[in-house]
């Protein structure tokens, strides 16, 4: 894990993380920097930024809203206090409004980014100064620092070639916590395409077959949000196994970016999982990412032994095969 220590400090009044990356601090510094690269880290799984503005300049402001998986908003902004090129910059950190405004609910803080070469890389210090511990007690009940954590544990693949991260590698599952799991695979094709054969039937019936020797019998999709769509399988001749189906509704949609459902198991009373679809492009590749949220740990373990992850690599294989060989 990159973020090797949280420490909050009630005589101080700050909460500082540390983070190890595998990376100079040069590039540590152009991720911080370039809003388009914090939009994929800044913000913990299921909650993605988005940079509105992003003025890197002393008294210089950067707004960003974070969306959750049902569309709730978390809006924050930056008044850069400080910039020492390429060794850190200082910030004035409060929670907006829509329009931009502070809210008097939740604290404003000052916080600092240091970043250093390494032996091995380079590191990350991050600390945030409290005006009271009553503040500092409320921004850590929020999970402050569970989702600061989690937020740069994904900061390796932003600092590594993308191709370098992830091709050749295949659909990769990891365990996030008791109810998440990601799962990423990188696709050689332009992300407007990925997007299309996820959202198109003729373009899903194509590929989204799982193992050799299963057909698609039911592919309906409705990609707005509040659409449901419908998928089911089945054995071809000689093949074993048993038919099976998912459906559900979907609750947010970004084109070409992000893109939220619900999944049930058709005619059964197994609880819904939370999918969280998102699509990165970088020269000429999309890495696609899942987070998964189940209802329980249970859940989670019996799903994932399933195979599932061997049946999506099937279905990307071919994805790469037929639409994109």
């Amino acid at each position: 894990m990159p973020v090797t220590a949280v420490d909050t400090d009630t005589d101080d009044l700050t909460m500082t993380l540390v983070g190890d990356f595998p990376a100079p601090a040069g590039r540590l510094w152009r991720a911080f920097t370039d809003p388009r690269q914090l939009e994929r880290f800044w913000g913990p799984p299921g909650w993605p930024a988005t940079f509105t503005q992003f003025d890197f300049t002393v008294g210089g402001r950067a707004r960003y809203e974070m969306t959750s998986p049902h569309g709730e908003k978390s809006r924050g902004a930056w008044e850069f206090l400080r910039i020492d090129p390429e060794n850190g910059f200082e910030v004035l950190d409060g929670f907006v409004d829509e329009e931009g405004n502070l809210t008097d609910e939740l604290p404003t803080m000052r916080m600092t980014f240091a970043f250093t070469d390494t032996a091995e890389g380079s590191r990350l210090t991050n600390t945030t100064y409290f005006e009271s511990a009553e503040a500092l007690e409320q921004v850590v009940a929020m999970g402050a620092v569970e989702g600061s954590t989690m937020a740069l544990d994904q900061l390796t693949a932003v600092l590594s070639d993308l191709r370098a991260y992830a091709e050749g590698k295949g659909t990769r599952t990891e365990l996030i916590s008791d109810q998440h799991v990601r799962i990423t695979r990188l696709i050689d094709g332009p992300r407007e395409l990925v997007w299309r054969a996820h959202t198109e039937p003729e373009l899903m019936r194509q590929w989204m077959l799982g193992p050799d020797g299963w057909r698609m019998t039911v592919c309906e999709m409705d990609a707005s949000p509040g659409g449901r769509y419908r998928f089911a399988w089945a054995p071809e001749e000689g093949v074993a196994g048993e038919p099976f189906g998912f459906d559900g509704e979907t609750l947010l949609a970004e084109r070409p970016r992000r893109m939220v459902t619900t999944e049930h198991m058709t005619d059964t009373d197994y609880p819904s999982t939370t999918n969280d679809l998102s699509l990165y492009e970088e020269d000429g590749a999309t890495l696609i990412t899942t987070l998964i949220e189940y209802p329980d740990k249970e859940t989670r373990d019996a799903v994932l032994a399933t195979g599932m992850t061997d049946g999506m690599e099937a279905s990307y294989a071919r994805m790469e095969r037929v639409l994109l060989g």
